[in-house]
């Protein structure tokens, strides 16, 4: 399709990102976040992870200049479920449905089982002026033209907001907890930013797991092999199984991380005797340590936060990165440093009654949002707000 705003670009869907040269499709996504790098997206695809039988199914929306060009792009699904996204809309579909309407399939543009926050529309730095509305309009065009209920973009950089609310989305705000760097040479430095006693907390967890006997390894690169692999996969899955019922990511896919992407891997694994009974998966970016998955083989005091949180904040130390963003969820990360941070998400909605309702919600629900945000700012660990 061509778009009357922007007459030299063309846009398209395809439903593999494999129909994509890498370079092509890396040089608008940009370097500094890896899940929206095509290498990732498309270990979820062909591992299975992602497309037939799982919800989501790939229609990644491209735009390509007059010379056949990729100079933009969305990682876009059809969802027939609102599985795997760690931004709730359960609540809206149950009641659009009951109302007699239809929410599902609804498109979605997002990095399936990732609540990361980074690019949703994927620029090439020679991108025209206009381009992400353009893209917009268009996948609001293709939501009514297929008579699909809503789009939602979930977890965008804030810097991504603007084009979606100048064409009337939605905006939802939640919150995470991510953990700055503030130019500290070592654990024991970020120790000190903290007041005594949330000092002495840490430390006390850190040595409980010390004295277990548990070992911790923080493995990347070459130092991962099929062993750790196999191993986190185990832990997964039991975990999932446990806690959240069928795991998303398939075996294939961790597989393909060690094999592809192990540069860009901080693989934390705990071991008790010869048994690996925990692991924790984080992801590398340019100036950011994102942490994603956790497993365990048991209850061992504080080993989670060991190795989610704290062996987390020693690596970002020592490789200079700027942040850890430690995933959805968790009010207990405040007290081991990690500060509460707005996150995001676009809503267009086609259905008028729908959408008025949807509204009143997200009003009510970012009023409550903010004094959350107030009451968590206020049991920040630091010795001084500004540290």
């Amino acid at each position: 399709m061509t778009d009357p705003a922007a007459p030299a670009v063309q846009l398209r869907l395809i439903s593999a990102i494999a129909d994509v040269p890498a370079d092509a499709w890396d040089a608008c996504a940009g370097p500094d976040n890896p899940f929206v790098s095509h290498g990732f997206l498309r270990l979820l695809e062909q591992s299975g992870s992602v497309g037939v039988g799982t919800g989501w199914q790939p229609q990644h929306l491209l735009a390509e200049d007059a010379g056949g060009r990729l100079i933009g792009a969305m990682p876009l699904y059809v969802k027939v479920h609102s599985y795997g996204e760690y931004v709730f809309d359960h609540g809206w579909a149950d009641a659009f449905e009951r109302a007699g309407g239809r929410y599902y399939p609804k498109l979605q543009v997002a990095v399936p089982f990732t609540p990361v926050p980074g690019p949703r529309l994927l620029l090439h730095p020679q991108a025209p002026a206009g381009l992400a509305d353009a893209m917009v309009a268009a996948l609001m065009r293709i939501t009514r033209d297929n008579d699909l209920s809503s789009a939602h973009v979930t977890f965008p950089g804030p810097d991504q907001t603007a084009p979606f609310t100048r064409a009337g989305w939605l905006h939802r705000t939640g919150v995470q907890f991510h953990w700055e760097n503030r130019g500290y040479t070592g654990f024991d430095d970020f120790l000190e930013a903290l007041s005594s006693r949330k000092r002495k907390a840490v430390r006390k967890e850190r040595q409980a797991v010390a004295a277990s006997g548990v070992e911790v390894l923080s493995l990347t690169g070459k130092a991962l092999t099929s062993e750790h692999w196999q191993a986190f996969y185990r832990l997964y899955t039991a975990t999932s199984d446990r806690k959240w019922g069928a795991p998303y990511l398939t075996s294939r896919f961790f597989t393909g991380l060690g094999e592809e992407m192990a540069d860009k891997v901080l693989l934390v694994m705990a071991r008790d005797g010869g048994r690996w009974v925990g692991g924790a998966l984080n992801l590398i970016g340019s100036d950011t340590l994102y942490g994603r998955n956790w497993g365990s083989a048991g209850d061992y005091p504080f080993l989670h936060f060991e190795a989610c949180y704290y062996r987390a904040i020693e690596f970002a130390i020592a490789r200079g990165l700027k942040r850890v963003e430690a995933g959805a969820q968790g009010h207990h990360k405040v007290q081991r440093g990690y500060l509460p941070v707005e996150t995001h998400s676009l809503h267009y909605i086609v259905h008028p009654g729908l959408r008025r309702a949807v509204a009143d919600v997200l009003d009510r629900e970012r009023a409550a949002l903010a004094q959350d945000m107030a009451a968590l700012a206020a049991e920040s660990p630091y010795r001084n707000a500004d540290t």
